[in-house]
C-alpha cells in the first residue's frame, strides 16, 4: 500500500480496511512531500499505531520511507513488502504528488516530468514489480490456450479451468476523477493520472494472463485536509452553497473509497476486471 503517511487520507483508510480485513499490510510514505503542503505532515508513528491496532490475529505489519520519484524506488518499496510475508497479494497504488502544478500557460518541462515520475512512472514500475512474483507458472498448463494453439480435444462433460480459479492477485490504482471534467491550474496533476485511467484496460489485459486483476479507482472529491478552512490549498468561498447541489450534501470521507477498494480485495469482486470505477456518492451528476 503506498501513500500511506497522513491519518486523514485516502492510504490510511484503506490500510486499516485491509488490516481488518485479516491482510499483512506493508505502506510506503514520504513525509517530506506532506510537509511541503499546506496541510502539513503528521505522526508516523501514530499512523503506525493505529494500523497495527486494527491488525486481525498474527497478521504482520512493515513500512519504508521511500521517495518514489527516484527510478529504483518501486523495486525497493516491493523488496521490502516481499521481505515481511515472503509474498504480496495485493498492491495498491495510493501515492500522489501534489503542488508544484499549474496552468497550460504556467507549464514547464519540469512540472509535466515531476507530476509524471510519481503519480505514473512509478505506478507502473511498482505494478510490474509485483507482477514479477507470480510469473508465468500462474498460468495453469489446463486454463485456456493461446490463440494461436491448436485445439485441445475435451472430453465430455469436462470444461477448461476457468481464470477466476488462479487469478489471486489484485492491483489496485487510483485516478483522478477530473479527467470527466474541469480542473484548472493542475494541468501536470491532471495528465499524470489520466494515464492511469487510460491505460488501465491494456495493462489488465497483460496482468490477467499472471493471475492478476486490475482496477482502477476514481475516488471522487475526498476531503483528505485540503478543504479544511485552516490549510485549504484553494479558494473556499462559494463552498457551502455548492455542497447543498450535490445528492449526499457532503465531500467524501476517505473510509469512502476504502470500502469499495477493500471490496474489490476479496472473491467476490473477481468477476470485476479492466474497469474504473467511480466512487463519488453522485458528485458528477451535480455538475
Amino acid at each position: 500500500m503506498t501513500g500511506v503517511s497522513r491519518r486523514r487520507g485516502i492510504g490510511y483508510a484503506v490500510a486499516c480496511r485491509l488490516a481488518e480485513q485479516g491482510a499483512h499490510v506493508f505502506i510506503q510514505h514520504f513525509a517530506p512531500h506532506d510537509e511541503q503542503q499546506p496541510w502539513g505532515g503528521d505522526d508516523l508513528d501514530a499512523v503506525r499505531a493505529g494500523i497495527r491496532s486494527v491488525l486481525v490475529d498474527d497478521a504482520k505489519f512493515g513500512d519504508l520511507s521511500a521517495d518514489l520519484s527516484q527510478p529504483d524506488a518501486a523495486a525497493r518499496v516491493m523488496q521490502a513488502a516481499t521481505e515481511l510475508t515472503g509474498r504480496v497479494g495485493i498492491l495498491v497504488a495510493n501515492h500522489a504528488r501534489s503542488g508544484g502544478d499549474g496552468s497550460i500557460f504556467d507549464l514547464t518541462a519540469d512540472m509535466l516530468d515531476a507530476h509524471w515520475q510519481v503519480n505514473a512512472r512509478s505506478t507502473l514500475l511498482l505494478t510490474r514489480a509485483f507482477a514479477e512474483q507470480f510469473g508465468d507458472a500462474a498460468r495453469r498448463a489446463d486454463a485456456a490456450p493461446a490463440a494461436d494453439d491448436p485445439p485441445v480435444p475435451v472430453e465430455a462433460g469436462e470444461l477448461p479451468a476457468a481464470i477466476d480459479e488462479f487469478a489471486t492477485g489484485r492491483v489496485i490504482w487510483l485516478t483522478s476523477g477530473r479527467m470527466r471534467g474541469r480542473m484548472p491550474g493542475e494541468v501536470a496533476y491532471a495528465a499524470s493520472k489520466a494515464v492511469l485511467a487510460g491505460l488501465t484496460p491494456t495493462v489488465a489485459s497483460e496482468l490477467l494472463t499472471h493471475g492478476i486483476l486490475l482496477n482502477t479507482v476514481d475516488p471522487g472529491p475526498v476531503n483528505t485536509g485540503y478543504l479544511d478552512p485552516e490549510v485549504a490549498d484553494r479558494p473556499l468561498s462559494g463552498m457551502l452553497e455548492f455542497l447543498r447541489t450535490i445528492p449526499f450534501g457532503r465531500y467524501g470521507d476517505p473510509t469512502d473509497p476504502a470500502r469499495l477498494i477493500g471490496w474489490l480485495c476479496t472473491t467476490d469482486a473477481r468477476w470485476l476486471v479492466g474497469q474504473v470505477l467511480t466512487s463519488d456518492g453522485g458528485f458528477a451528476l451535480s455538475n
